[in-house]
């Protein structure tokens, strides 16, 4: 049996003495994602980042001879890293657990950050390391490391490991569906699957993901003209693009609710996830909305709060997060533009097939152009969402067992509003296996933004749990 405060404080020490140095070493690497580096090949940061973690996992598991580490890159593809472990005491191929996690990164938004903060420099303030990359999702390879170096510490019997670190996460996982399959005999069938890549609700409890909503992205281009025209003289006469790309955005969103108007684009959501969402609400109240930098004055779309859950997480949401076509305000002149792009992100609800949705904003948004302007959409990303299977007995017993030893709290349950595309094709893969989403994205830790940062005591304590966890995988599969 594993001694859950003998752990803890082992994992206290490995984290000071080890991890925290590592993570902060990672932190310093510029290895963003393919998708925002096009000379990644080039410049090898993928490749220093995995090499950085191979370092530390292979100094760390000296002592674990049958403790297997692979750094993997094939056809030119983006790299996994790629662990291995014998079961201890068992040759029972259900004992399997596979955990995930990415070493890849989002862009820096270096000029975003506060003053003292940088994302390629690592600072701990408050008991937080801030620095791009330490939460989403590079403290994952050494938690799931350390989860099981915590097990053989006290000679505790666990399950067969795998532990498949991926390095375009961030990209849409492009790579991953070759890589499982090249290694699917290695993988084998899990029975259990320890994602590190999700949030929490706050920092007082366990939080397991229960949904994940998927993911579509593209450039939406309207052109009007061939070439630019003096605004005094165009202006009038010939329609903006820029207005004409308004009368599109209004066909899928009302601007005035921000609510998605493309009705193939919703699901019906489960009873237990509408029970689920209302629980979670009470959990969380205000904070739902209060850990967002608003400007003064500023607030929510409402003060609803399981409506605000629901919006995020099982219903259709878009974003502009990028455009093309305009000059900087400072270089701005009077002219009427040939043409307006811009890049849209739509949520989609867990079960949504992606492709259709693809296929609906595709159809409405390109249907009888105003003015016959030329209005093309590009589709990107598709990623699909992905609804967690009924917990088992025995894990619904441990990750309750597992939150109230480490915060004295029973876990909670949330669906997320982010994608992690692998969770939809291993829920495919592995129809019978038990999913374990976890990670350490809580209140204004803000991946993806400026100031990210990785709350260090819930680390711990998180990656304790993931420890308790495979202690009792092995006794409940023994």
């Amino acid at each position: 049996m594993w001694q859950q405060k003998e752990g803890q404080e082992y994992l206290n020490a490995l984290w000071e003495d080890s991890i925290i140095p590592s993570v902060s070493e990672y932190i310093e690497i510029e290895n963003q994602s393919p998708s925002f580096d096009a000379n990644w090949r080039e410049n090898g940061l993928l490749i220093k980042a995995a090499e950085h973690l191979m370092k530390w996992i292979k100094t760390t598991t000296t002592e674990i001879p049958d403790f297997v580490c692979e750094l993997i890159q094939l056809e030119e593809r983006t790299p996994v890293i790629f662990m291995t472990l014998p079961a201890s005491g068992s040759l029972n191929e259900k004992d399997t657990v596979l955990m995930y996690g990415h070493l890849d990164k989002q862009p820096p938004l270096t000029e975003a950050w506060e003053s003292g903060l940088h994302p390629y420099k690592p600072v701990i303030r408050d008991g937080k390391l801030y620095g791009r990359g330490g939460a989403d999702d590079g403290y994952s390879t050494y938690a799931a490391v350390a989860a099981v170096l915590a097990l053989r510490k006290q000679k505790v019997p666990h399950g067969r490991i795998v532990i498949l670190i991926e390095a375009c996460e961030e990209s849409g996982s492009q790579d991953l569906p070759f890589y499982v399959s090249q290694l699917e005999s290695r993988i084998g069938v899990p029975s259990l699957i320890v994602c590190l890549d999700s949030g929490c609700g706050n920092y007082d409890s366990l939080w397991l993901t229960t949904s994940l909503r998927g993911l579509v992205t593209g450039n939406l281009r309207v052109s009007i003209l061939t070439e630019a025209s003096h605004s005094g003289h165009a202006s009038g006469v010939v329609p903006s693009s820029f207005r004409i790309l308004r009368q599109l955005l209004s066909r899928i969103e009302d601007e005035s609710t921000g609510q998605i108007l493309i009705k193939d684009l919703y699901v019906d959501v489960p009873a237990d996830r509408l029970a689920q969402n209302d629980a979670c609400a009470q959990t969380l109240g205000d904070d739902i909305f209060e850990e967002f930098a608003f400007v003064e004055g500023a607030g929510p779309i409402s003060k609803d709060i399981p409506q605000l859950l629901l919006n995020r997480c099982w219903k259709p949401q878009l974003s502009v997060t990028g455009q093309e076509g305009m000059p900087p305000l400072s270089n701005a002149g009077n002219v009427l533009r040939t043409s307006t792009a811009v890049k849209l992100s739509m949520r989609l609800p867990p079960t949504k097939n992606p492709k259709e949705g693809i296929a609906s904003l595709k159809k409405v948004l390109e249907e009888a152009p105003p003015y016959g302007a030329q209005v093309v959409f590009e589709p990107e990303k598709c990623s699909p969402g992905w609804n967690s299977p009924a917990l088992a007995h025995w894990l619904e017993q441990s990750v309750h067992k597992a939150s109230q030893s480490f915060y004295s709290q029973p876990a909670n349950f949330i669906g997320e509003g982010g994608s992690i595309p692998f969770m939809g094709m291993l829920g495919a893969k592995f129809p019978e296996a038990q999913f374990m989403i976890i990670g350490v994205l809580g209140p204004k830790s803000n991946a993806h933004g400026p100031n990210e940062f990785l709350h260090l005591s819930y680390a711990k304590k998180l990656n304790a749990c993931v420890a308790s966890v495979l202690a009792d995988h092995k006794s409940h599969f023994n």
